[in-house]
C-alpha cells in the first residue's frame, strides 16, 4: 500500500484510519491436472491503520502446491490452476465502511512439467501477454522479422497465396505444440511446400522459414493454408528458432497454451 496522502476533510482525523486487503483462493479442477491442490499462506488479512501501512507498506503471502516429484514422463504435469481474490476495505469511526470485492484478480498455475519449461517446475500469472519479440533492425533475425511482419500484416505478399489470406499470431495467438513428431511432420510439409513454389534450393545457404512455427498447432498441418514460407538465409533462420525456444522456457509456455508475436521496425 503506497503513496498514501492525506487531505483535511471536515473533522476526520486521518489516523483513525483503516485499509484492509483480504485474500482468498480457489482452483479450477476442470483445467488442472488430477487431484490438485493449494496451499494457503498462514494469514490471508491485514488491516491496518494508514500510519502503519505507511510506514510497513508491503507484506508478502506465498501459495504453493505440494512437490509430488516428477511425473511429467506419464504425462502428469502436475498443473495446478488457481486465482486469487482481494476484498478491499476502508473503514472510519465516522463513516460506513467501504467494500470493494475483486479489487484485485490474478490467476495462475503450478507445474511440474520437466525440461520443456527449462526449469522444471515452477509457477506463472495465466493472464500475462506473452511475446515473443524481433527487430527487423535485428541482424541476426533480420529476414525471419521481415516474413512474419509479412504474414501478419502484409499475407498477400506471402505464400502459398490466396485471396482473402490472413496469418495469426498478431491479434489471434499462437498455441505452442511440444509433439516433437507432429512438429518434424510440419516442417517437412512447409518444406514440401518451399519446393513447390521455388525449386530444389539444396546446396545453398537458404532454408525455408516456416510461420506460424512448426512447434505451434497453427502450423502448416493445421489444414486452413494460414501460413507462410520463404527461403531465407539459413544462420537467420537458426537463429529465430533458438529466440524462439528461448522465450518458451522463458515464459514456461506448455503445449496448448497461447503467445504473440510481436515485430519492431
Amino acid at each position: 500500500m503506497e503513496n498514501i496522502q492525506v487531505a483535511a476533510s471536515g473533522d476526520e482525523d486521518a489516523k483513525q484510519w483503516r485499509i484492509g486487503q483480504h485474500f482468498s483462493s480457489s482452483i479450477d479442477a476442470s483445467s488442472s491436472d488430477p487431484n490438485p491442490q493449494l496451499t494457503q499462506p498462514t494469514g490471508t488479512k491485514r488491516d491496518e491503520l494508514l500510519g502503519v501501512w505507511d510506514s510497513q507498506p508491503t507484506w508478502t503471502l506465498v501459495y504453493s502446491s505440494p512437490d509430488l516429484g516428477a511425473k511429467y514422463a506419464q504425462g502428469n504435469l502436475q498443473r495446478v490452476f488457481a486465482a486469487l481474490d482481494m476484498a478491499m476495505t476502508v473503514n472510519s469511526p465516522t463513516v460506513d465502511p467501504y467494500v470493494e470485492v475483486g479489487a484485485y484478480q490474478p490467476g495462475f498455475r503450478f507445474d511440474y512439467a520437466g525440461p520443456i519449461a527449462g526449469k522444471y517446475k515452477g509457477t506463472v500469472f495465466t493472464d500475462a501477454r506473452v511475446e515473443l519479440v524481433m527487430s527487423q533492425k535485428d541482424p541476426a533475425v533480420n529476414e525471419s522479422a521481415l516474413h512474419i511482419y509479412d504474414a501478419t500484416k502484409r499475407p498477400e505478399r506471402t505464400f502459398p497465396s490466396f485471396v482473402g489470406k490472413s496469418v495469426p499470431g498478431e491479434k489471434e495467438p499462437l498455441h505452442r505444440l511440444v509433439d516433437t513428431d507432429k512438429s518434424e511432420k510440419q516442417r517437412a510439409n512447409s518444406i514440401k511446400e518451399c519446393k513447390k513454389i521455388w525449386g530444389d534450393y539444396s546446396g545453398t545457404r537458404l532454408q525455408c522459414d516456416e510461420y506460424p512455427f512448426a512447434s505451434t498447432h497453427e502450423g502448416s498441418l493445421k489444414g486452413n493454408n494460414r501460413f507462410s514460407v520463404r527461403l531465407i538465409e539459413g544462420t537467420d533462420n537458426e537463429a529465430g528458432g533458438r529466440m524462439l525456444n528461448s522465450m518458451y522456457t522463458a515464459n514456461r509456455i506448455l503445449d496448448g497454451d497461447p503467445f504473440y508475436v510481436k515485430i519492431t521496425p
